[in-house]
């Protein structure tokens, strides 16, 4: 199954004046890859890309039905410190989700990292979204390379 599925990894801060060719580029990158036999993707539940990265896998499902969305979540309470529209918007993308996989009960330091590996290890493609070499996405990233994924980063000029 990893050869049919993608995650998602990227910063949680994208700046406004990206969003759209970043949302753009992405589904663009999400469709070639359906082309070429995924049909799992992969996304951590996290603000930023993470929500960009679900939000265009839920979107593209009218037109490619037989794509899932799968939430690796690091833990039930992730939300707890989020605002309204913020919690809103990730229980939309719960309850639309074909599969939700937690991999921690509650929060530990760690837990994130443990839900990244998650990601990579069940993956044969990674798409990102990182603009700079620090915290988690660039763990992430490395993680990816280590383990031999292909890697497509949706920041201009930093494919790997």
């Amino acid at each position: 199954m990893d050869n049919q599925t993608c995650c998602f990894t990227g910063h949680r801060a994208i700046a406004e004046n990206e969003r759209v060719a970043i949302q753009k580029r992405l589904e663009f990158e999400i469709v070639n890859l359906i082309h070429q036999g995924v049909r799992y993707f992969g996304a951590g539940g996290a603000l930023g890309f993470d929500t960009m990265a679900s939000l265009a896998v839920l979107k593209l499902k009218s037109e490619f039905p037989h794509i899932r969305l799968i939430l690796v979540l690091p833990c039930k309470d992730q939300i707890k410190y989020w605002r309204g529209a913020e919690k809103e918007q990730y229980s939309q993308i719960l309850s639309q989700a074909d599969k939700v996989v937690y991999t921690s009960d509650s929060y530990y330091k760690g837990c994130m990292q443990k839900r990244n590996r998650h990601l990579v290890d069940n993956s044969r493609f990674c798409v990102c979204y990182m603009a700079n070499m620090k915290g988690g996405t660039a763990y992430t990233v490395k993680y990816a390379v280590k383990r031999g994924l292909c890697v497509v980063n949706l920041v201009p000029n930093q494919n790997q």
